[in-house]
């Protein structure tokens, strides 16, 4: 069983995903780190280089490649855009969706460009935000309302969902 991260960059996947390995004992894959390690770029090269739409569908194959067992899968924000990564991580786990309130990730990314956020010219935080909400709350099993909860309030909600079969969240 393998637990996949999606969520708004900045709403701590990659942190809670970390952590939370090490309190399941599983393994952890950060799979913008994986994208970076199969071309040997940057990211922010990346999406210089091959624009918006290209390197979307880069991240959607090499996301559907990831091949875990027993591992905490973290991935980039836009990786809900990839529907054959996304049936790819329904295939092979769980997907938990850690939703955070706008005003809280507004005050985290000041400079979307400068965090890395994948977006379209004319796209605002807030436009980006709704857009993809939408997709996380399609693809996910369970959802973590992380508004207002620290670190340790946070895993501890994702770990009684994952041990006690509390899906869905809502």
């Amino acid at each position: 069983m393998n637990y996949t991260l999606i969520g708004m960059p900045a709403s701590g996947k990659s942190t809670i995903g970390v952590i939370l390995a090490k309190k399941l004992g599983y393994e952890f894959i950060d799979s913008d780190i994986v994208i970076q390690r199969e071309t040997g770029k940057k990211l922010s090269t990346l999406i210089k280089e091959l624009g918006i739409e290209e390197f979307l569908k880069l991240e959607d194959s090499i996301n559907s490649s990831i091949d875990a067992q027993n591992t905490i899968i973290s991935t980039g924000g836009s990786a809900v855009y990839g529907e054959n990564a996304m049936k790819h991580f329904q295939d092979i786990g769980e997907i938990i969706y850690l939703r955070t309130n706008f005003e809280a990730l507004s005050e985290r990314i000041l400079d979307m460009d400068k965090r890395g956020v994948v977006h379209k010219a004319q796209q605002s935080l807030k436009d980006v935000y709704k857009e993809r909400g939408i997709l996380y709350k399609k693809y996910a099993t369970i959802v973590v309302d992380l508004d207002n909860k620290s670190l340790d309030e946070s895993i501890d909600l994702i770990y009684d969902k994952i041990t006690r079969g509390n899906k869905n969240g809502r």
